[in-house]
Order: structure tokens, then C-alpha cells, then sequence
């Protein structure tokens, strides 16, 4: 792993903290308005989980996920005028990425993640369709580094470059290497 990154992949809140707790370990994706032309490509392997609130809504969430609405709400709002400042605390090295052409493999995914099956549905129909599965091992630090949002790094958009790198120094797997290879194993023959 590299000393440090300065790339970050903006996720909603809420995924962020079902990603920290181990809950889920796939990301869905299907693109940000400013992907271009192409769409979305995973363009890093390892990189910074930039939780954000941006097109993300209570009831796009299983009926189980809840508690992750809740502990993403539960951060600091900036006051008006002020710089949003972000709290970015977990690591993702990507283990497979798979683009799923059938609806069918990506419902078949349910309670791998924390999306709702209409959103499941919607977010593969939109444009055209599709999603990208990103297989991920998650990483966290202790404390958390704080980022000011900067113009650049707002709006629609998966990837971001962080104002400076942050150091990976001293981050703890959030899953065990058994849990996560019988993980990996439960997606593989989700997709299979």
C-alpha cells in the first residue's frame, strides 16, 4: 500500500457507514453527471471514501439500513457561508470490478448492500442500462483526517483529488481476511 493518496471516491453517506460497520463490501455505480461522454470508470484501485450526502434519500435504503441514515445525518452541518469540512476515515483497495449488464445479477446482490431494491432498479434503468459492482476491502484510520470541500471537488462527480494526500499509516482491515474471503466468495456466486 502507498504511504499516502490524495484520491477520493465520493459515496453516499450512509453506504460510507455501512462500508465502516462491514455490512457491505460492494459499491455500486453507475456515474455522476460529470463523468463525460464515457461514463464512469474505475480509474484507481485504492483510494478515500468521500461520504456525501448528494442524491442521497432515507427511503433509497433497505428497510434494515436505518441505522446508517442515522449515523451519517448525525455528522456536522456547516452553518452558512461556511466550507463544508469532511470527515474521511476509510480506505478502499478494490478487489474485482464488474460492469452487470442484467438487472437480474444485480438483485441478486440484495443484502450485500444497503440500497433498496427500487433503487437497485432505477439506478440500473437510468441512461442506459447497467452498473459497475466494485468489490472492496475496507480500511479505517484512527482519528479521521478533516478535508475542506473545495470547488472542485463539488457537484455530481465519483472522483475527486483531495487538497493534500492523506497517510495510510496505521490503518486496521474493517473485516478479518476470513470474514472478507467468505464475502468475496457469497459475491462471486451472487454474479456467477
Amino acid at each position: 500500500m502507498e504511504p499516502a493518496c490524495n484520491i477520493a471516491f465520493k459515496e453516499w453517506a450512509a453506504v460510507c457507514e455501512a462500508l465502516a460497520a462491514g455490512r457491505q463490501t460492494i459499491i455500486f455505480r453507475k456515474g455522476g453527471i460529470h463523468e463525460g461522454r464515457e461514463g464512469f470508470r474505475v480509474q484507481h484501485s485504492r483510494f478515500w471514501l468521500y461520504p456525501t450526502n448528494f442524491h442521497q434519500a432515507a427511503d433509497g435504503l433497505a428497510s434494515d439500513a436505518g441505522q446508517f441514515i442515522s449515523r451519517a445525518l448525525a455528522g456536522t452541518k456547516p452553518r452558512p457561508g461556511e466550507v463544508p469540512t469532511n470527515s474521511i476515515r476509510l480506505f478502499a483497495e478494490v478487489a474485482e470490478v464488474r460492469e452487470l449488464r442484467s438487472e437480474s445479477v444485480a438483485l441478486r446482490l440484495a443484502g450485500q448492500h444497503v440500497w433498496s431494491e427500487a433503487t437497485v432498479r432505477q439506478r440500473f434503468a437510468y441512461r442506459q442500462p447497467g452498473l459497475f459492482l466494485l468489490v472492496v476491502r475496507i480500511f479505517a484510520r484512527d482519528p479521521p483526517a478533516l478535508v475542506r470541500e473545495t470547488a472542485e471537488m463539488a457537484g455530481c462527480k465519483s472522483w475527486v483529488t483531495l487538497p493534500a494526500a492523506i497517510t495510510t499509516d496505521d490503518l486496521k482491515p474493517v473485516l478479518g481476511d476470513t470474514e472478507y474471503a467468505a464475502r468475496l466468495q457469497q459475491i462471486r456466486s451472487a454474479v456467477a
